[in-house]
């Protein structure tokens, strides 16, 4: 018996299982609630947990679907292994379970294939140096240029809508 265990908010990991069962059943699994009844589970958040017959993945297949659909990094990926999976899939990542551990025996019906790891953002990077991204770096009117701008929008803004009222009005009248 394989056992599931998820840690208090685990994050950015992606467990890959084999559905060894119907497909009518499998298809069944993407009704909301289903899979987490399958788990023995109250609530997975469905956002981050996928269904899916390997056929649907067509020339992309298993492996180009974690590489370059999941983020996962070729490293962690046994190509023959994949290619080696025809039937429906079960993906959960790390989010569906949200943040809270979760232990439990997994039904004879999941066949682990994998757990991998996500990429994660790159936050590195040099500064930026053009004065442009210096603070205050735009001109600045002084104050009162700045309120004698404002009042003149605001003022022609005021005009243009009043010119539009008085002249439906007029319209409206003749």
């Amino acid at each position: 018996m394989t056992r599931l265990s998820v840690p208090h908010n685990e994050s950015g990991l992606i467990r890959l299982y084999a559905l060894n069962m119907r497909p009518e059943e499998a298809r069944f699994l993407r009704e909301p609630g289903a899979v987490a009844q399958l788990l023995g589970l109250d609530a997975l958040d469905m956002d981050h947990v996928e269904v899916f017959p390997v056929s649907d993945l067509e020339e992309l297949g298993l492996y180009g679907y974690l590489t370059e659909g999941c983020g996962i990094s070729e490293d962690q990926l046994n190509r023959a292994e994949l290619a080696a999976h025809k039937g429906w899939m079960l993906l959960l990542r790390s989010r569906a379970f949200g943040g809270n551990p979760v232990e439990i025996t997994l039904p004879e019906a999941l066949e682990p294939v994998g757990e991998y790891r996500e990429e994660g953002t790159d936050w590195s990077g040099t500064p930026i140096e053009t004065a442009s991204a210096l603070p205050h770096s735009a001109p600045r009117l002084p104050p009162r240029e700045a309120r004698r701008k404002a009042r003149n929008i605001g003022f022609t803004l005021f005009a243009v809508v009043m010119s539009l009222i008085i002249g439906g009005l007029a319209w409206l009248i003749f």
